[in-house]
């Protein structure tokens, strides 16, 4: 799928692990415990896959006639954890990024992609950053050209915003209020 089929699809350039279901919201009630478990056993699943195929490798590399049976086992009991897999996935929602499959497939590291999501991130960071000191520098110098040329008015603007600043406060604290008068208090992280 290229980024144009992505975005006529809806996608947005996510491909979801979860085969029948898009809404991630489908398991409310389970808990991150349940989460973490559940990705567990498809880990493991994953690590038992690769463990068959490995000896399925094996068996076909030195195969003779004698050696008919046991690869055929391990046929079936690749197929069984294959079967195994899919429906342990199925509890599994995970989400990945179209750009990591397309770096995979060009056999470039995944990591790539995180380290160029975070340095872009920081660029944009400072682009902001940089344009909020540029209106805060531009705001200090208005109000100390205006505080010269109009005074009483640059005054009258001052108490305005310190009255205001003061109600935001005053209401802010109201709503942080619980009806037994106790104030909610952030927990620290």
């Amino acid at each position: 799928m290229d980024s144009a089929q992505n975005a006529a699809a809806g996608n947005n350039g996510v491909v979801n692990a979860q085969g029948n279901n898009n809404n991630s919201t489908n398991n409310e009630g389970a808990t991150s415990d349940d989460a973490k478990q559940n990705l567990s056993d498809v880990t493991n699943s994953i690590e038992k896959t690769l463990g068959l195929l490995h000896q399925l490798y094996l068996t076909v590399s030195s195969f003779n006639v004698a050696s008919q049976l046991p690869l055929l086992q391990r046929i079936n009991s690749l197929v069984t954890e294959l079967d195994n897999m899919m429906k342990l996935s199925g509890k599994c929602n995970i989400q990945v990024p179209m750009e990591i499959l397309n770096l995979i497939d060009d056999g470039k590291n995944p990591d790539d992609f995180t380290k160029d999501v975070l340095n872009s991130c920081i660029a944009k960071n400072q682009i902001t950053k940089g344009k909020t000191d540029a209106f805060k520098s531009l705001r200090k110098h208005m109000l100390e050209e205006l505080d010269e040329a109009f005074p009483s008015e640059v005054d009258a603007y001052r108490d305005i915003r310190a009255s205001s600043a003061a109600e935001m406060k005053r209401l802010a604290q109201a709503q942080s209020a619980l009806p037994n008068g106790d104030v909610k208090v952030k927990g620290e992280l």
